[in-house]
C-alpha cells in the first residue's frame, strides 16, 4: 500500500480529472489524501469522505482574487500569474509542507498550476508526478513569445528561491518523474511531445459523485439537442454571449432544443425564463450524463468540457475568452471536430450558422467520433493510477529526461 497526496488549486477544472485517479488508488487499497485552499470544493467533488489538508491562498471569487471580466490575452496570462498562481504557491507551501510531514505520501500528485506541490516535494526529496489538466503547455503555446516564455520562467526561478529547492532545475510545471496528459495527441496534434515519463491517458471521468437533479423529462425526443456552458470560472464574462445563443437557439426551435447553463445569472430578467420549452435555461446541470444525450456543444474551449465532449463524440462550437482556452479551440478545430467563433463579437446569425456547420456536416461528428475512439483506448483515471502505482514503487521514476 503506498500513499499519494493530490494538490490541486481550488479550481473544479483542476480538481475534476484528479478525482477519478484518486479513486481508482483509494479502491485498490492505497492511501490518498488532498492539499487544497478549499476543502469544501474538493470535498464536494471528491466525496464528503475525502481526507483534505487545508492551505491558505486566494479562491476565485472571493476579495484578492477576481479578475476583470475583460482581460484577454497577454494581460490576462500576467494577472493570471502575478495575483493568482504564484501567489497562491506562496500561500500553500506551507500547507503543503505540513500535509506531506503529516500524510507521509510515498508520491506527491501536483496539478501543473499547484506549483507549491511541485517545489515542496523537491525539497523534500518526494517523487512527484504531475497532473496536466490541460494540454495547452504541450502545443508550443509561447513558441513565438520568447519574452513571455522567459518571463515565466523569472516568476518559476523566484518562487523556486522562496519555496523550492534553490538547487533544484526541473521546471514545476514538468516532472521529471511522471508527467501525465488528460488529453491524447489525436486531440493536441503532432506537436505533442513524446518521452518515457510522458503518458496521454485521456480524459479521466471516472467515479465523480452524483451532481445536481435536471429535468429529464422536459427532453424533446424529436429534437437534436445542444449544450451551451462556459464552464463554471466565466460566469462574469457570458451575459452577452449567451444572450446572442438563446437568440440563435430560439430561431431554430423547430428542429434544436437547448440547454443553456448560466451559472451566474447574467441573462437578463426577461430571457431567464427557466419554463421556456425550447431553451432550458439552468443555473447547473449534471454534465457528463447530459452529454450522452447532446448532437453539439457550444463552449468557451475550456479543456475539461472540451474533452468531456469529445468522449461523447460530440463535435462543437468553441467561443474561446481567454488563458488556455485559444490554444484548446485551435485543437478542437485542427482536429476537425468543431467550429470557432469569436467569444466577444460573434451575432446570433455567426453563432447560428456554425450551429448548424457541426450538426448537419456530418465530418465534424466523424472527427469527434475519432477523437473518441482514441480518449477511450487511452484508458483514462484507470491508466494514471496505474502509471502512478509504478512511480510508487520506483520502477519508472527517477528518469532526468528534459522536456
Amino acid at each position: 500500500m503506498s500513499g499519494f497526496l493530490f494538490v490541486v488549486p481550488p479550481l473544479v477544472g483542476h480538481v475534476n480529472p484528479a478525482v477519478g485517479v484518486a479513486a481508482r488508488l483509494a479502491a485498490r487499497g492505497h492511501r490518498v489524501a488532498w492539499a487544497c485552499a478549499d476543502p469544501a470544493l474538493v470535498r464536494r467533488l471528491a466525496g464528503e469522505d475525502a481526507e483534505v489538508f487545508a492551505c491558505a491562498g486566494p479562491v476565485p471569487g472571493a476579495d484578492g482574487a477576481v479578475r476583470p471580466p475583460d482581460l484577454r490575452g497577454a494581460e490576462a496570462l500576467k494577472f493570471l500569474w502575478e495575483w493568482y498562481l504564484v501567489p497562491l504557491a506562496d500561500a500553500m507551501a506551507a500547507g503543503v509542507r505540513s500535509a506531506v510531514e503529516w500524510f507521509r505520501p510515498d508520491v506527491v500528485v501536483a496539478d501543473q498550476q499547484a506549483f507549491a506541490g511541485a517545489l515542496v516535494a523537491e525539497r523534500l526529496g518526494l517523487p512527484w508526478a504531475t497532473s496536466a489538466t490541460t494540454s495547452a503547455e504541450f502545443t508550443g503555446a509561447y513558441d513565438g513569445m520568447p519574452k513571455v516564455a522567459e518571463w515565466l520562467r523569472q516568476r518559476l526561478a523566484e518562487l523556486r528561491a522562496r519555496i523550492g529547492d534553490p538547487a533544484g532545475t526541473a521546471d514545476p510545471r514538468y516532472s521529471p518523474h511522471l508527467l501525465l496528459v488528460f488529453s491524447t495527441p489525436e486531440l493536441i496534434g503532432p506537436q505533442a511531445p513524446l518521452g518515457q515519463r510522458i503518458h496521454y491517458v485521456g480524459p479521466s471521468l471516472d467515479d465523480r459523485p452524483a451532481g445536481p437533479g435536471f429535468p429529464w423529462d422536459r427532453l424533446d425526443p424529436g429534437r437534436a439537442k445542444v449544450l451551451v456552458t462556459l464552464g463554471t470560472a466565466n460566469a462574469d464574462a457570458g451575459g452577452r454571449f449567451l444572450a446572442e445563443c438563446r437568440t440563435a437557439l430560439r430561431e431554430r426551435a423547430d428542429r434544436v432544443q437547448a440547454v443553456l447553463v448560466d451559472p451566474g445569472a447574467t441573462l437578463p430578467a426577461d430571457l431567464a425564463d427557466v419554463a421556456d420549452k425550447d431553451v432550458l435555461i439552468l443555473r447547473s446541470v449534471p454534465q457528463l450524463p447530459l452529454l450522452e444525450r447532446m448532437e453539439a456543444v457550444v463552449c468557451h474551449a475550456g479543456h475539461n468540457t472540451v474533452c468531456e465532449a469529445l468522449w461523447h463524440g460530440v463535435p462543437l462550437v468553441v467561443a474561446p475568452i481567454r488563458d488556455d482556452q485559444p490554444v484548446v479551440a485551435a485543437q478542437v478545430v485542427d482536429a476537425g471536430a468543431g467550429v470557432r467563433v469569436r467569444f466577444g463579437r460573434v451575432t446570433a446569425p455567426r453563432l447560428g450558422a456554425a450551429l448548424d456547420t457541426v450538426l448537419h456536416d456530418r465530418a465534424y461528428r466523424a472527427a469527434a467520433m475519432r477523437v473518441r475512439t482514441a480518449f477511450r483506448a487511452a484508458g483514462g483515471a484507470r491508466a494514471a493510477a496505474a502509471h502512478l502505482e509504478r512511480l510508487a514503487v520506483g520502477s519508472s521514476g527517477g528518469t532526468t529526461e528534459s522536456r
